[in-house]
C-alpha cells in the first residue's frame, strides 16, 4: 500500500468516474489505479468530513495527501477558505486538478514530499494521513504539521483504532491540545490544535 506516497508509478491507469453524495450534495469523482479508494470515498475520509466544522472553517487550508481530491473539494465546496491540496504521487495530482474542475472548484494542487514545497501556514491541515507508510514517516507528516500551522491553527486527520488510533492521540498531545471529536465504526476523527 505504500505506493500512494510513491512520486511516480508503473501500474497500468485505469480511470473510472464515481458519484458520492457528502452532506447532501453529489460530488463526481475520477479515480484510477494506484491512488487510495479507487473505488470511491472511503468510509475513514467520509467520517472525517462528516464531521469537519465547516461554519469555521476559513482562512487557508491545506489538504494534506490529497489523493484524487475528496477533502480539499469538499471544503472548498462548502466554505470561503484559499485552499492547497498536496500529494507526493503524481496520478493522485493530476486526477486532483482533474476532479476540481468536475465538481466546479478552484483550488491550488501541487507536488510536495512531506512538506517541502509548503511555504506558508494554514489555519488548518486536514488529512487522512497514509499510515501505511510507517511511523517515521507518519510522525514526520503530524509534528511537522506545526511548523506549518498558524498559532491555534487545528489539524484533522482520520485514524482507524486498528490502525493506532489511541497511540497516535496520545503521542500528538506531546505536541498539541487534542480532542477526539468523533468515534464511528473504530475510526478517530482527531482535532490537534497548535496554542
Amino acid at each position: 500500500m505504500s505506493y500512494y506516497f510513491d512520486k511516480h508509478t508503473d501500474v497500468k491507469s485505469k480511470e473510472v468516474i464515481t458519484r458520492t453524495d457528502i452532506s447532501g450534495r453529489t460530488y463526481i469523482f475520477k479515480t484510477d489505479n494506484n491512488v487510495f479508494s479507487k473505488k470511491g470515498l472511503d468510509f475513514g475520509t467520509r467520517t472525517l468530513l462528516d464531521n469537519l466544522p465547516l461554519e469555521k472553517i476559513n482562512g487557508d487550508v491545506l489538504d494534506f495527501g490529497c489523493g484524487y481530491g475528496p477533502i480539499g473539494i469538499f471544503v472548498k465546496s462548502n466554505t470561503e477558505a484559499r485552499v492547497d491540496m498536496v500529494d507526493i504521487n503524481e496520478r493522485a495530482l493530476n486526477l486532483a486538478r482533474v476532479n476540481a474542475k468536475l465538481n466546479g472548484v478552484d483550488v491550488s494542487v501541487f507536488e510536495s514530499n512531506i512538506y517541502e514545497n509548503i511555504d506558508k501556514k494554514y489555519d488548518y491541515i486536514i488529512s487522512n494521513p497514509p499510515i501505511r507508510v510507517g511511523k517515521e514517516i507518519l510522525y514526520k507528516i503530524l509534528f511537522g504539521a506545526k511548523g506549518y500551522l498558524k498559532q491555534f491553527g487545528e489539524l484533522w486527520i482520520v485514524v482507524n483504532k486498528d490502525q493506532g488510533a489511541k497511540t497516535v492521540a496520545k503521542e500528538l498531545e506531546k505536541e498539541y491540545e487534542v480532542s477526539i471529536v468523533e468515534k464511528n465504526k473504530g475510526f478517530y476523527v482527531i482535532c490537534a490544535r497548535n496554542n
